[in-house]
């Protein structure tokens, strides 16, 4: 039998936390992965391959984002090279959230400037920007000034909300004439804030809507059909993972797993590292997600 699940989250909390727990501390990311044959790699951002067959209109996609982001950004390329034969950057940074980001100010960063969503626009020309982001509530990143999501909520959803506008700016002026769209990810159940989580997405929601970009609700795939914000470790296998059943981790109970009984904030299903890397195995809710982000860009590509 299984532990309970609040097992998990209590472990998990003492751990991990760069993206969730408002009361944890900073968090390790899983390492490397070497999915379908893909190569392991040692650095936190993975350069843009490129693709001399791809299509003219096959898109630029560039992923930043938080520690989720790390441990998908593999998966995540594979399915934009695979289905649209995009080209690909990613630069996620474990513990990080908008505000690291942002370039200028005097407020500290946990990415360096070269990695600036603006500096890469620049230097990538993407037609999207995927921003995929939990919503560090914990106090850890220093650019949100002590401002955590357990002892100032509005001031943590006021900041977030003008982080988000921010950003999008910096995007969009680093993108000149050519400017990109933006894809905020929606992110899945959690659950020990469930409400903060959906206060974020709402934030992203609003911010897609007065800027004229996108949102993906990734975050939808990871939790249960009739409750999108109820947490779940297991869920029933979807069709895709019946016909790849590696990705139907129990088929006995038609289920899968989606987090490990020690983490119920990340999806890779190998023990998490000390050096934030991406995921070395399959795991069924990173599938999910890099799945339907790369729907969401292909619905819009073109």
């Amino acid at each position: 039998m299984r532990k309970p699940w609040i097992v998990g989250v209590l472990v998990a909390g003492l751990l991990l936390g760069a993206c969730g727990d408002p009361s944890s501390g900073p968090e390790a990311a899983p390492p490397t992965p070497e999915v379908a044959g893909a190569p392991a790699t040692t650095h936190m951002r993975a350069a843009a391959t490129p693709d001399t067959g791809r299509p003219a209109k096959a898109p630029t996609v560039l992923y930043l984002g938080d520690s989720i982001a790390m441990e998908n950004q593999d998966v995540l390329g594979q399915q934009l090279r695979g289905e649209l034969h995009a080209a690909y950057t990613s630069a996620p940074y474990a513990g990080t959230t908008l505000c690291d980001y942002l370039e200028g100010g005097t407020r500290r960063s946990l990415v360096p400037a070269a990695d600036k969503a603006a500096a890469l626009v620049r230097s990538t020309h993407p037609d999207f920007v995927v921003l995929q982001f939990w919503g560090n509530s914990w106090g850890y990143t220093p650019c949100m000034d002590g401002i955590r999501y357990d002892s100032r909520r509005a001031a943590y959803f006021a900041r977030y909300a003008a982080d988000a506008a921010r950003l999008t700016e910096e995007i969009a002026a680093a993108g000149g004439d050519r400017r990109p769209r933006i894809v905020w990810v929606l992110q899945g159940p959690d659950p020990m804030t469930p409400e903060r989580t959906r206060r974020v997405n709402e934030t992203y929601e609003k911010q897609a809507r007065a800027s004229g970009d996108l949102v993906s609700d990734a975050g939808r795939t990871v939790g249960p059909a009739s409750d999108r914000y109820t947490w779940a470790q297991y869920l029933p296998c979807t069709p895709y993972e019946h016909e790849h059943p590696a990705y139907c981790t129990e088929p006995s109970r038609d289920r899968t797993a989606l987090h490990r009984d020690d983490d119920y904030l990340h999806f890779c299903l190998a023990p998490t590292t000390s050096t934030p890397k991406p995921c070395p195995v399959r795991s069924p809710g990173i599938l999910r997600i890099a799945r339907e982000i790369t729907r969401t860009v292909a619905a819009h590509t073109g």
